[in-house]
C-alpha cells in the first residue's frame, strides 16, 4: 500500500529534519558567518531526509547542481522506496538575521506529491497572502486598496482596523503610502516574508494581509503552508531581464507575467509544511540551550489533505550531536 503523504508518521519524519537543521545551525547565531550557518543547516537536512523512505526531488532549493553542498534543484533525496514527492527547502531562512543575532530566522520545508509544486526560479515574485477568513476575495491584478476593502469586508472589519505586513524595502514605498492613506496600519519587517504570509492565518499575531515583492522560492513554500491552513495566496513572477524570462520558460512557465493562484502554485491538497525557529520571531521561538546536553525547539507543522491541521510543537533534545532524542 502506498504511504499517505499527509500521514502523521510521514510528516513527523520531516519535523525531525527541520528540528535538526535548526539545532545544527544554532551554534552560528550571531557569529557573522551566514555561509557556515547555512551549510550546517543544509547538511543536517540532507542527512535526515536521506534516511526517509521516499523518492524525493528538490524543486525549490538553494542552488543548481554545480553549487554543492547546497540542496540543489533536482537533487534526489530519500531511500528510493516510498512515495514520490516534491520537496521545497530553505535550511536557514533569514541567514543574515541569524548571522547578526537578530530575530525571525527559521528552518523551513514543504512537501507535496510529485509534480504538484511550482518550479519557481530564483527571482522576485509579487505576493499577496491572507488567512482562511479572507480566502477567495483577493486579486493580485487589482490595487492594494481594492484588496484591502475586500479583505476588510470578509473579516467584518473597517479598513482602518486592518494591519498590513510589508517588507521594509525602498521598492515598497508606494504600497506603504497606500496603506497609510487608506487609514490602515502598516507592520514592517526586515526579512523572511514566509513568516508574514503564515501570520495572516493566526489571529493572535494580528496580521490581516501580506503584500509585496520577495523571493519566488519562498513564495512557493509560504503558499504550501497557507494551502494547509485554509488561507489564500497569489503570486506573479517579476523577471528582471531576458535571462530570467528565459529561465522561467525553461522551467515550464510559458508566461512568467501570468498571475498565479494558490491552486496553480500548489496543485494538490496532499501537502504539508514544517518550520522550526532558529532565533525568536513573531511565529516561533528560537532554539534554546538548556544545558550542555539539552536543547529545546519550537516548531509549526501544517498538514493538508481532507483534514487540515496545524500544530505548534515544543520539543526537548538530549545528546543532539549524535541523534535526535526524546520529544515532549
Amino acid at each position: 500500500m502506498e504511504r499517505n503523504i499527509c500521514s502523521q508518521g510521514f510528516v513527523m519524519e520531516f519535523l525531525a529534519v527541520s528540528q535538526q537543521a535548526a539545532i545544527d545551525s544554532f551554534p552560528w547565531i550571531g557569529r557573522g558567518n551566514k555561509d557556515e550557518a547555512d551549510g550546517a543547516g543544509t547538511e543536517a537536512m540532507r542527512e535526515r531526509m536521506n534516511e526517509i523512505d521516499m523518492c524525493g526531488v528538490v524543486v525549490i532549493g538553494e542552488g543548481e547542481m554545480d553549487e554543492a553542498p547546497m540542496l540543489y534543484i533536482n537533487e534526489e533525496l530519500g531511500t528510493g522506496n516510498g512515495p514520490l514527492v516534491d520537496i521545497a527547502v530553505d535550511p536557514v531562512e533569514g541567514t543574515t538575521l541569524m548571522a547578526k543575532g537578530q530575530e525571525n530566522s527559521l528552518a523551513v520545508l514543504a512537501v507535496a506529491k510529485r509534480g504538484s509544486l511550482l518550479h519557481a526560479p530564483d527571482m522576485y515574485m509579487k505576493k499577496l497572502a491572507v488567512g482562511p477568513k479572507a480566502k477567495g476575495v483577493i486579486d493580485i491584478r487589482v490595487s492594494l486598496t481594492e484588496n484591502m476593502n475586500a479583505v476588510a469586508k470578509a473579516l467584518g472589519k473597517k479598513v482602518n482596523e486592518l494591519t498590513v505586513m510589508i517588507q521594509d524595502r525602498p521598492r515598497h514605498e508606494e504600497l506603504i503610502k497606500e496603506v497609510i492613506c487608506a487609514g490602515a496600519r502598516v507592520k514592517l519587517f526586515s526579512d523572511v516574508d514566509i513568516t508574514g504570509a503564515i501570520a495572516t492565518a493566526f489571529d493572535h499575531i494580528h496580521v490581516d494581509l501580506l503584500v509585496g515583492i520577495g523571493g519566488a522560492p519562498e513564495g512557493v513554500i509560504a503558499a504550501a503552508a497557507l494551502k494547509c491552513l485554509g488561507g489564500d495566496f497569489q503570486g506573479q513572477l517579476v523577471p528582471n531581464d531576458d535571462e530570467e524570462w528565459k529561465r522561467c520558460v525553461k522551467m515550464g512557465i510559458a508566461d512568467p507575467h501570468q498571475p498565479l493562484t494558490l491552486d496553480e502554485i500548489v496543485k494538490t491538497d496532499d501537502c504539508f509544511f514544517v518550520a522550526t525557529g532558529i532565533t525568536d520571531g513573531p511565529l516561533l521561538k528560537g532554539v534554546q540551550k538548556i544545558d550542555s546536553h539539552t536543547h529545546k525547539t519550537h516548531s509549526l507543522v501544517t498538514i493538508g489533505g481532507k483534514k487540515k491541521t496545524a500544530q505548534f510543537i515544543d520539543a526537548h533534545f538530549f545528546n543532539h550531536l549524535n541523534k535526535i532524542g526524546s520529544q515532549l
